[in-house]
């Protein structure tokens, strides 16, 4: 199988339209076009982790974490991303990361949080912006369905549980064509006027290109009008960090304790004690700063991430229980899910999980 058949996979697994726009996610090192002899999945591609692909016979390491996060302008090994490349590039290993494409999935890495913690009704605590685009267009009655199935067929549509959903009107659409027209109704230079179904589609904006062909091709007019504008709604089954809650509510000494042994985690930093019971609790997995102020507007008891600094923890204003876990810990188990998504997706060769730690923080 070459790596060009794998990407649709690792792409269904965690959209490259899903990441954020700061992001380096995707095919980093290889050769699309290269045969594929075994998968290494591991959190980070290190140096050390491309040689246990080389001596186990991978030539793929799909890793979480980018390994080339920021530009190289130099390839002369002096740190540990340019030693790590040039050893991928020399034995012919391919990284692919999928990083917040799995982070904004809703099956992804916040929702493996959140059934390691036990959590329950969960959704997305900050859905993706500027995410959802609306199409208009103006389709002869006849053609209608055509069209419509054209549209819905290329993803356009799709509402959370929902497809094929569009919303049509009737009316009048009137043109006249100048003598280099080859109008499919009427005739040139003669005003005509036809029965016309407006017909609105909503779509995710990746699928732009694909919608645009998909209607052109499909539409019987020598120009098809049509319009595209990007919405203000939240995209609710895309974003970052979930919210749930515990089954039963617990005391937040005991909540902590449990997280502690669940993400199996050295220590855990977190802001005042609240003195009250935890049973809605915030998750990101990951650096989650940004996520305070979404937490406590929905009320969360808790919110469960990493990387927060000195005055971050200011922003709790005893409000809500801050707790830092530890970045690579909230996302412990996410190598662990790749590798098992891959291992019933494909059955030619070997998937490997790495055996390699590469947290780079320890505890005394």
């Amino acid at each position: 199988m070459q790596l060009k058949q794998l990407i649709p996979i690792l792409e269904e697994m965690a959209p490259t339209a899903y990441a954020e726009d700061f992001d380096n996610v995707g095919l980093l090192v290889g050769d699309v076009n290269a045969t594929i002899t075994g998968i290494l999945v591991c959190h980070d591609a290190l140096e050390s982790v491309v040689t246990e692909a080389i001596e186990k016979n991978c030539n793929l390491i799909v890793c979480f974490h980018p390994i080339l996060f920021s530009g190289l302008k130099k390839i002369t090994g002096k740190n540990y991303v340019e030693r790590a490349v040039i050893k991928a590039i020399k034995n012919d290993v391919a990284i692919y990361a999928v990083h917040t494409g799995l982070d904004n999935h809703k099956l992804g890495v916040n929702k493996i949080l959140c059934d390691t913690l036990g959590l329950i009704n969960t959704k997305i605590l900050i859905p993706k912006q500027d995410f959802i685009y609306k199409l208009t267009t103006f389709v002869p009655k006849d053609h209608l369905t055509n069209v419509q199935k054209a549209l819905f067929n290329t993803g356009a549509g799709a509402i959370g549980n929902y497809y094929d959903c569009s919303f049509t009107s009737a009316g009048i659409g009137s043109f006249t064509g100048n003598n280099d027209s080859n109008p499919v109704i009427g005739t040139q230079n003669v005003f005509t006027e036809v029965e016309e179904i407006k017909l609105e589609v909503t779509f995710e904006k990746h699928l732009q290109n694909n919608i645009l062909k998909a209607l052109f091709e499909s539409h019987p007019y020598e120009e098809v009008a049509h319009e595209i504008i990007k919405l203000e709604n939240q995209h609710q089954n895309i974003g970052l960090g979930m919210i749930g809650e515990l089954e039963n509510e617990i005391s937040e000494i005991d909540f902590l304790q449990s997280v502690k042994n669940k993400v199996e985690t050295g220590g855990i930093r977190h802001s005042n004690f609240l003195n009250k019971k935890v049973k809605k609790v915030a998750v990101l997995g990951g650096s989650g700063s940004f996520a305070i102020a979404a937490a406590k507007a929905q009320n969360a008891d808790v919110l469960v991430t990493a990387d927060l600094k000195y005055h971050d923890f200011f922003q709790a204003e005893n409000q809500i229980l801050l707790a830092d876990v530890g970045h690579f810990e909230s996302e412990r188990y996410v190598k662990n899910y790749i590798f098992d998504y891959l291992s019933k997706k494909i059955r030619t060769f070997a998937i490997i999980l790495s055996s390699i730690k590469t947290n780079p923080v320890n505890y005394l």
